[in-house]
C-alpha cells in the first residue's frame, strides 16, 4: 500500500464484504455524504443506510449497500462496521417494498417511543434499500 491508497474494510457481524486497497471511498454519513481520500483527517462517524462506493486503484468500482453502522477513518485506512452489508446486485426492490409495507403497518400499531424509533429506523433502511436496488437495476439495463 502506498500513500496514494487507502486500506479499506467493510464488514458486518456475519462477514467481511470488502477488504483491499482503494484510491477513494464515498459513503453516507449522518451529516451527509462523505468522500475519503488518502491522507484524510481521522474521524469516527455513524453511517446512514445507503451506498458505499469504493474506487479501486485501477479505477474499477465496488458498490455495496449498508443498512447503517459505524465508520472509522485514519489517514490511510477506512473501516466500516455495518449493521448489514449487501452487494448491490443482491438487492431486491420488490422485497424491500413489501417489507416496508409490513413495517408501516407495524408502525401504526406501535405504542412505545422505543418501538416507534426502531420501526422508523427500519423504514429508513428499507426506503434506501429499495431506492438503491432501483438505481442499480436501471444502471445495469443501460
Amino acid at each position: 500500500m502506498s500513500t496514494k491508497t487507502l486500506k479499506v474494510d467493510v464488514v458486518s457481524a456475519e462477514e467481511s464484504m470488502f477488504s483491499g486497497t482503494a484510491k477513494m471511498v464515498v459513503l453516507p454519513g449522518v451529516t451527509g455524504e462523505l468522500g475519503v481520500l488518502p491522507g484524510h483527517t481521522p474521524l469516527i462517524s455513524r453511517v446512514k443506510p445507503g451506498r458505499v462506493k469504493i474506487t479501486r486503484e485501477d479505477g474499477s468500482e465496488e458498490t455495496l449497500f449498508v443498512a447503517g453502522g459505524l465508520l472509522e477513518v485514519q489517514p490511510f485506512a477506512v473501516t466500516v462496521l455495518a449493521d448489514t452489508v449487501v452487494r448491490m446486485e443482491d438487492l431486491d426492490e420488490q422485497k424491500a417494498l413489501e417489507a416496508r409495507k409490513k413495517a408501516e403497518e407495524s408502525r401504526k400499531k406501535a405504542t412505545s417511543r422505543e418501538e416507534i424509533a426502531v420501526i422508523e429506523r427500519e423504514l429508513e433502511m428499507l426506503a434506501a434499500q429499495a431506492h438503491y436496488a432501483r438505481v442499480y437495476t436501471e444502471k445495469v439495463k443501460k
